[in-house]
């Protein structure tokens, strides 16, 4: 999984890097737009993980992971200068949208006031924008190829003038419908408006936990919910409230300050475990596994994806040559406390290529090539 951090210069974006990636990069008060991307690769905590790892002693543990990319802030307007962020979150799974809710004098704030909807309004206009650029630049190509004697193709000039409708309209993409055949022809166009997004509230330490930031989030749902969306559509955004500045001191202690530190803090979780299980969630993402003396590894799937196909993505050898899945669900395993125990008691299942992986399975593959 591969999420891009983006928002307006001064939000905390840099410092959400560096709490997610435990990273320690410099953080600025004055907006910066220049420089390179910065990237960070975190394992996926997972309990399950680390117990299985406990039972077999392999000699090798592998977590799954997620990468996330930070760059220069959105500037309002600046469609040149936005199209850096652009070109480089045109890949990503999601967007992490990082809002300013914290108040400090001594870090500007690109427009000149604390207005976290209206900040979220503004990125969202730049990411429409963007796409509405691109949908322009296309269908003027196709227009001049047009006018050479090259037919345009149909299909795809249907399909970008729906979607210009809906951008001229100041609608983002995800909250348009689309039939399969059009959601296909749209992935290699690589529209930004179309990426889910997790959308961070940035609050202060003295805010965290208060009926004040509860009420935020709530109009962000609310806002984010009622944006011309097609009611028919699943929610692909979702809102997690932090504090940037505490985060990124949590994430520099050793496990055990850190738990101290949260404990005093009423913070349940750091940041990191938060915003991967948003994410997940949102993406529709979950987790099998596979062990042995050699591995136990945790593998990223998308929900309702089919045994055969699961096996594909630890090889297309083991895909191609798909006979039976062995399945047992990691409860059941650490109740029975080995494979034997879980074949005895008839929790050890075959399964076909039909299958629906669930979160949890551990698979053992049967394959011939």
């Amino acid at each position: 999984m591969k999420l891009a951090i983006i928002g307006l210069s001064n939000s905390g974006k840099t410092t959400i890097f560096n709490a997610l990636t435990g990273q320690n990069l410099e953080t600025t008060i004055y907006p910066t737009v220049s420089g390179e991307p910065h990237f960070g690769v975190v394992k996926v905590p997972d309990q399950r993980v680390d117990a299985l790892a406990g039972i077999y002693k392999p000699k090798k543990v592998t977590h799954a992971t997620v990468e996330y990319v930070d760059y220069i802030g959105l500037t309002k307007g600046d469609i040149e200068q936005n199209r850096k962020v652009f070109d480089l979150i045109k890949d990503v799974d999601a967007i992490v949208h990082v809002v300013r809710a914290f108040e400090d004098e001594s870090v500007s704030h690109p427009m000149n006031e604390i207005n976290p909807l209206k900040d979220i309004g503004t990125v969202e206009l730049e990411l429409i924008f963007g796409d509405l650029e691109f949908v322009e630049k296309r269908l003027a190509r196709m227009e001049e190829g047009s006018r050479r004697g090259k037919k345009p193709d149909e299909k795809e000039r249907k399909l970008l003038l729906k979607c210009r409708e809906a951008l001229e309209k100041e609608v983002p993409l995800r909250n348009v419908a689309f039939d399969e055949e059009e959601e296909k022809a749209m992935r290699p166009l690589q529209f930004i408006s179309t990426k889910p997004q997790v959308v961070v509230m940035n609050v202060g330490e003295g805010d965290l936990g208060t009926e004040k930031t509860t009420k935020l989030q709530e109009e962000v749902k609310g806002y984010l919910s009622g944006k011309d969306k097609d009611p028919s559509l699943p929610v692909r955004h979702a809102t997690v409230s932090l504090c940037g500045k505490i985060e990124m001191e949590i994430a520099q202690l050793s496990p055990e300050e850190a738990r101290a530190f949260l404990d005093d803090l009423g913070i349940s979780e750091p940041a990191l475990n938060k915003l991967i299980r948003v994410s997940y969630d949102l993406l529709g993402l979950i987790s099998f596994l596979t062990v042995g003396e050699d591995e136990v590894k945790a593998w990223t799937l998308t929900k309702g994806t089919g045994a055969q196909k699961a096996a594909g993505k630890i090889h297309s050898d083991i895909e191609r040559g798909f006979i039976r899945a062995e399945v047992v669900h990691y409860g059941d395993f650490i109740a029975c406390g080995n494979m034997h125990a879980a074949r005895e008691k008839g929790l050890l299942r075959l399964e076909g290529k039909t299958y629906e992986v669930k979160d949890g399975d551990i698979i053992n593959f049967r394959f011939n090539v």
